[in-house]
């Protein structure tokens, strides 16, 4: 009853913002799906008709309310190749497969994996979010293509977006720019680009088609790289905008379910003729500052997208391009995390390096999942080092002088593993040597051969060894993997 109770909230807890920001969303998803299907060289329909679908399906079965997904560019740069080679068809056979695989993460429950990305990373992936989605209307600002009045219309959409507020909160400053823009362009006949200069929009509801391939291994081997990279990407994205919306609207979220709804999502869209998509950061973020909470803001955007660019195309075609470019400039400013430039001087010059590195890479590269790939492993590198210059070993020797002691503190594994074998005096002739490694933990194979090293190094000069101190869980990984107790141990030391 609890969870029952929870879902009917996340749809009809917040109807009112939740409709209107929905209809904000849905006005802005239009140009992107349009640019997005232009990007994958397919008909404009094909990212219509996904927006459509993937929005409506993640609101249903989603684990993140609110968020929005619809066809992207980060999925559609991967699927160029596919399309030029082989067409359409391959395309909506690769959506579905990919699909499936993201339904497999979420069962697998891999979402958890998401626990591995730094705050750096994340704030990389803003920033970097932040600056592509500017650097994508800078198009529709070229002098080349566009007069003085285009640029006067962005900086009135822009005041009333910001101005709006201050008078009243009741209806999303985005949507009135919306409208006000487009009736100013349509009384004056101001001769400035619109919706329909991006492409045709379909006048057809989509419909049930199965992918027009051949079901053989070759179809398989043709489609699943693509496939493969297309969930791969689609699920960082979608898991990375999640954690941000978790963090604006101070709520949790259910990652692994957000996996298997955007399988469901793009499985069932290569049915109907669409392609694949994932999570927008910027549509996301409009709904939110728009006042969208729940699940019922999702579907109103792919709803009302559908109702838009079907039944109600001549109204869509007019609104004017300088609107939806001043929403996805407050969108842009709005997503990049300022206050993290100050922190550059003040925070560790780690994290500042791997924040930088993975907007760097995503801004160069055009892919997310490079870029926070980059950030995940400089984040792991200075980490492991961080954690190295924390390990050290101590050593006493007995009156007598033939008892040597050494006292092994913090983590032993690959890093760490030079400095442990250094602290060692191979040379010195005592009858026995104790290696205390009772405030150390050993963690992986390079660590335990290690030990197996200093262990056989000191019986091949004559001293007895004994370790001591040992934890359960170092104990485990030493018991099956070490070989210094074992029979001909130190005759295969001789050999190496």
């Amino acid at each position: 009853m609890t969870l029952f109770s929870n879902y009917r909230d996340q749809w009809f807890g917040n109807v009112r913002a939740d409709l209107l920001s929905g209809l904000v969303v849905a006005l802005a998803l239009i140009p992107e799906a349009i640019a997005f299907s232009i990007i994958a060289g397919v008909d404009p329909k094909v990212g219509l008709y996904a927006s459509f679908s993937i929005a409506v399906i993640t609101a249903i079965v989603g684990g993140r309310p609110g968020m929005i997904s619809a066809a992207t560019a980060a999925t559609a740069v991967l699927m160029v190749t596919l399309v030029r080679d082989h067409g359409l068809q391959y395309l909506l056979a690769a959506t579905v497969l990919a699909g499936l695989i993201q339904i497999g993460a979420g069962l697998l429950k891999l979402g958890r994996f998401m626990r591995f990305v730094s705050k750096s990373v994340m704030t990389g992936f803003v920033n970097a979010l932040a600056i592509l989605i500017f650097m994508a209307q800078l198009p529709e600002l070229d002098p080349a293509r566009v007069g003085p009045l285009t640029y006067a219309l962005v900086a009135a959409g822009l005041a009333i977006i910001y101005l709006f507020p201050k008078i009243t909160r009741a209806v999303p400053s985005p949507l009135v720019t919306i409208f006000v823009l487009t009736a100013l362009v349509w009384a004056t006949g101001w001769d400035v680009r619109t919706v329909g200069d991006m492409g045709a929009l379909p006048d057809t509801l989509p419909v049930f088609l199965i992918p027009d391939v051949p079901l053989s291994f070759e179809t398989l081997a043709i489609i699943f790289p693509y496939s493969l990279a297309v969930a791969i990407v689609g699920l960082l994205e979608s898991l990375m905008t999640q954690n941000l919306v978790d963090e604006l609207t101070d709520t949790p979220s259910d990652r692994n379910q957000e996996c298997i709804g955007q399988g469901l999502a793009n499985a069932a869209t290569g049915f109907i003729g669409g392609m694949a998509g994932c999570a927008m950061i910027g549509q996301s973020m409009i709904n939110v500052k728009s006042g969208g909470r729940g699940r019922l803001s999702t579907f109103v955007a792919g709803a009302v997208l559908l109702i838009l660019v079907v039944f109600l195309s001549d109204f869509v075609r007019i609104i004017p391009m300088p609107a939806l470019v001043a929403i996805m400039i407050m969108v842009s400013v709005g997503t990049f995390s300022w206050s993290s430039i100050g922190h550059l001087r003040t925070h560790p010059r780690s994290s500042s390096i791997v924040m930088v590195a993975t907007v760097v890479t995503v801004v160069w590269t055009h892919n997310l999942a490079i870029g926070v790939l980059v950030g995940v492993l400089l984040s792991g590198i200075f980490f492991s080092a961080k954690i190295a210059q924390l390990f050290r070993v101590t050593s006493a020797l007995s009156e007598d002088g033939q008892h040597r002691t050494y006292h092994v503190e913090g983590q032993l594994f690959y890093a760490s593993v030079e400095d442990f074998m250094a602290a060692f005096d191979f040379r010195e002739a005592v009858e026995r040597v104790t290696i205390d490694v009772s405030r150390a933990h050993i963690w992986d194979i390079s660590s335990v051969q290690a030990l197996d090293m200093a262990v056989l190094k000191f019986r091949r000069d004559g001293s007895e060894v004994d370790v001591t101190g040992m934890n359960a869980a170092s104990g485990t990984i030493v018991d099956r993997l070490a070989v210094h107790d074992k029979p001909g141990a130190t005759d295969r030391l001789v050999a190496h």
